[in-house]
């Protein structure tokens, strides 16, 4: 069985465990590599965010700035907390489901704790920003330390890892131990292997297959395979066609006992991890 954990949030207690949650993709950007341009004007963010929950969303995740392959600079913090913080101050007003916003900015994400987020969504796993450990521990919010190689604007132009599942692992123990000193709690910690981010296709693949083996952090894990290249260099097919790909992979997450899936066709993949969910919690 799955194990449960009780993830502390500054309005309550959240369970995870008992089944696979759905964090729900809002990227109010004009670039993003899938949804970019879409949900870019707050009417259409706002529509978009109540839609998700109405799917089936668990967590909506509002990211303003994209980390597509092809990005060469970093948004600046005054245009990233333009685009999240007013969707995030509208969406918390009516929204009964906790809101997280997808920076490793501390500044930003300073903005969208007073405009509502429960929990930041960090790419760098503490990494990037030496403010955002004291700014969760002050705030009480929850945080995914997700592992990434190398600054933003770079990562995706890497050498190979000769090994992907031990450079995971460790550094993802990094950023657990540096959030544990800084004070953080560990029921408001999530950790993500971080599909895509600095990885070839068979990194992600071996992340994938072994994905059960983050439970020895003995804490809540996401995965965040949406519509990706490597799901693309595998099968063969764009972006726009990668949907069967990503609820793959996703069944093949649920196996391996993980706690959230960050997606950005929620509809589907509810379907998806209410049965095998079904599959694996049954008795006999």
């Amino acid at each position: 069985m799955r194990r449960q954990f009780n993830l502390r949030l500054p309005s309550g207690c959240l369970e995870l465990g008992k089944k696979t949650l759905i964090m729900g993709i809002l990227n109010v950007t004009p670039d993003s590599f899938f949804d970019g341009g879409y949900y870019d004007k707050i009417d259409l963010a706002f529509k978009r965010g109540m839609q998700l929950e109405d799917e089936g969303a668990d967590f909506i995740d509002i990211g303003g700035e994209s980390t597509r392959p092809t990005r060469t600079q970093v948004l600046s913090v005054e245009e990233e907390t333009k685009r999240v913080v007013p969707i995030i101050e509208c969406l918390a007003k009516r929204l009964t489901i906790p809101i997280s916003v997808d920076t490793y900015k501390s500044v930003v994400a300073r903005q969208a704790i007073n405009a509502g987020a429960e929990i930041i969504n960090d790419i760098s796993g503490l990494n990037f920003d030496s403010r955002m450990a004291e700014l969760v521990f002050r705030s009480g919010v929850a945080i995914v330390l997700m592992h990434s190689r190398g600054r933003p604007e770079k990562l995706h132009d890497l050498t190979p890892l000769k090994y992907p599942l031990k450079s995971v692992i460790h550094r993802l123990g990094q950023s657990v131990k540096k959030a544990l000193q800084a004070g953080i709690h560990r029921d408001q910690l999530i950790i993500d292997p971080g599909l895509g981010f600095g990885k070839e296709t068979r990194d992600n693949l071996i992340l994938l297959k072994k994905l059960h083996l983050m439970k020895y952090f003995h804490l809540p894990y996401l995965i965040g395979p949406s519509r990706k290249s490597f799901i693309g260099q595998v099968l063969e097919l764009p972006v726009k066609e990668r949907l069967l790909g990503t609820l793959a992979s996703i069944a093949v997450s649920v196996t391996k006992e993980v706690h959230v899936v960050r997606v950005h066709d929620v509809k589907e993949t509810k379907q998806v991890v209410k049965l095998c969910d079904a599959i694996f919690n049954v008795k006999g």
